[in-house]
């Protein structure tokens, strides 16, 4: 991972804790204030998989669609997936994480089980689903930023 790319994640991560962010499944809308600020700032410096990740952070959703829908790769079709899994359009989700091909295997996630387990549970926020799904997005961030090098 380049120097820059990892300073920029710690900065991310030091002024937002991963506890404190992506608290639910389907978000209401994006993070407002000091952490979009703070996140459009960040995603003009690293690369596009990492641009998608970051808006993701913050549940700005119409961004990391714009950054994710332009990626033509499997770290892109991945993102894309997990940006259509939160807004709630679920078949969308699953038919993007097909696109990802072996990558989601090759990470050791299922995101088509997770996206299964969300449309169930979603509005209830369960611990568990947001941790998988912080789990996740921590898992191909560190792929992608490995990618950047």
């Amino acid at each position: 991972m380049s120097a820059l790319v990892a300073s920029q994640l710690e900065s991310l991560l030091g002024a937002f804790p991963l506890q404190s962010m992506m608290t639910e499944l389907v978000p209401s809308g994006p993070k407002a204030g000091e952490p979009a600020l703070v996140a459009g700032a960040m995603a003009e410096s690293v690369p596009p998989p990492l641009q998608a990740a970051i808006w993701l952070y913050v549940d700005d959703l119409n961004r990391s669609h714009n950054v994710s829908q332009g990626i033509e790769s499997e770290e892109g079709a991945f993102w894309h997936g997990i940006m259509h899994r939160r807004e709630g359009d679920f078949s969308n989700a699953k038919y993007w994480f097909r696109r990802a091909g072996s990558l989601p295997t090759r990470l050791g996630l299922d995101p088509t089980a997770l996206t299964d387990e969300v449309a169930s549970h979603f509005r209830d926020n369960p611990p568990h689903l947001v941790d998988a799904q912080r789990r996740e997005w921590i898992m191909l961030v560190e792929h992608c930023a490995r990618q950047a090098e």
